[in-house]
């Protein structure tokens, strides 16, 4: 074989070889954002809603999803643009805004995080009939290996990955044996019988709020992924993340509306376990555990990995052991987990403040994209800023409503 053919061949072994990596980059930090929004807390609130709201809650998923869009694909786009991260970015808009921004994230992080390590425990004792602590204190060792392994990075992705592909397929077999009223759901999704603004504001802050917000364009920022010249990727990246945050919510909606539907009671103690249960037995209420840890588990991984990512710029220290740092992460919150349990009112309030982070980050990411000193050059969309916008608007709006309702919980 001649030299030039071999070096043709080396250079499309290279070339493919990219291509192979740079797709499970963009897959990783799809699912991390997926994933990471469908946790524990996800699974209870889309069953209690679609109780209240049977057919209508269509309406309020597809405009989560909306907001979704416009949210992920304006902060994916700045953050690979401008090569920083959220924090860094915010704290040039206006100094000091990056710190507060990045209290609020750590804050809210590690408080659901509590709340994902719960939900690990509960989804293995469903799963095999461990006890939930123990469960909890397994699964938190199994988050703290993957930061253990030498490619860390390649580890959660293909972690988020597998769990989001497993999530996927249970909620769909579950969904179609329910035979839910399919055409009732389409229907009411468009037009919706009922309302409700609080299922809305609680959805979204839920799924693209605080740490969920940055997740996958951290994540691509840390493989490298930035510049103009890579926004094809990093748009292909976020809208596969929304596709599979949007299979995972309807498929579960069709699930909890078949159950609903037939009249069927579903269990107030643990409404989403109910719902799998009744719908396949005993072996549905195995099926919830194994959606129930994979859910909680890649939330605890993400929950910890992007809340770190907002404080690594702020110490060398915490840039050279950012790995320990999200390991020490992990075993705060199980520990406050396993000697305190789930701080309920704290919780509340966290959810709420949630809902604030994603309009104070978006507006700051927003008024970024129009600074050169941040973007250089670039030339943001004026549909993504509008839409971006009215996110900002009316988040920011429905959660000062949503907070104002929640604080007197806390002294109650």
């Amino acid at each position: 074989m001649s030299e030039k053919k071999i070096e043709n061949l080396e250079i499309a072994g290279t070339a493919k070889t990219k291509k192979k990596v740079s797709m499970s980059i963009l897959l990783g930090a799809a699912f991390l954002m997926a994933t990471s929004s469908i946790g524990p807390g996800f699974l209870t609130q889309t069953t209690v809603f679609t109780q209240q709201l049977a057919a209508s809650f269509g309406f309020v998923i597809l405009i989560s999803l909306i907001l979704d869009v416009f949210t992920q694909m304006n902060v994916w786009r700045i953050i690979a643009v401008s090569g920083l991260r959220g924090q860094e970015i915010a704290n040039k808009v206006l100094p000091g805004l990056g710190v507060f921004l990045a209290i609020l994230i750590v804050i809210g992080g590690l408080a659901f995080n509590i709340g994902n390590v719960a939900g690990a425990g509960l989804g293995l004792n469903a799963m095999l009939g461990l006890d939930p602590i123990m469960g909890a204190i397994i699964s938190a060792t199994f988050a703290i290996f993957i930061f253990l392994v030498k490619e860390a990075g390649k580890a959660m992705d293909k972690v988020a990955q597998v769990a989001g592909v497993v999530m996927m397929l249970l909620m769909l077999y579950v969904a179609f044996t329910t035979s839910p009223p399919v055409g009732e759901a389409i229907v009411n999704t468009f037009k919706p019988e009922q309302i409700s603004i609080f299922a809305i504001v609680t959805l979204v802050g839920g799924t693209v709020g605080g740490y969920i917000t940055f997740a996958g364009g951290h994540r691509l920022l840390d493989a490298g992924v930035k510049g103009i010249e890579s926004l094809p990727e990093v748009t292909k990246s976020s809208v596969i993340g929304i596709l599979v945050t949007g299979i995972m919510r309807v498929a579960l909606f069709l699930a909890v509306l078949g159950v609903v539907s037939k009249g069927l009671a579903i269990d107030p103690s643990n409404p989403p376990a109910s719902v799998f249960q009744l719908a396949a037995g005993n072996i549905g209420y195995r099926m919830f555990g194994v959606i129930m840890w994979a859910a909680a588990i890649t939330s605890v991984v993400g929950a910890a990995y992007t809340s770190v990512s907002f404080i690594r710029s702020f110490h060398p220290a915490i840039e050279k052991y950012h790995n320990w740092v999200i390991i020490l992460f992990i075993l705060i919150s199980t520990i406050t987990f396993t000697l305190i349990g789930r701080p309920v009112n704290v919780l509340l309030l966290v959810g709420a403040l949630n809902a604030l982070i994603l309009p104070l980050a978006l507006g700051t990411l927003l008024v970024a994209a129009y600074k050169k000193d941040i973007v250089g050059n670039y030339k943001h969309p004026l549909w993504l800023t509008i839409g971006g916008g009215l996110v900002v608007i009316s988040m920011g709006v429905l959660g000062i409503m949503t907070l104002i309702e929640q604080i007197p919980l806390l002294f109650k």
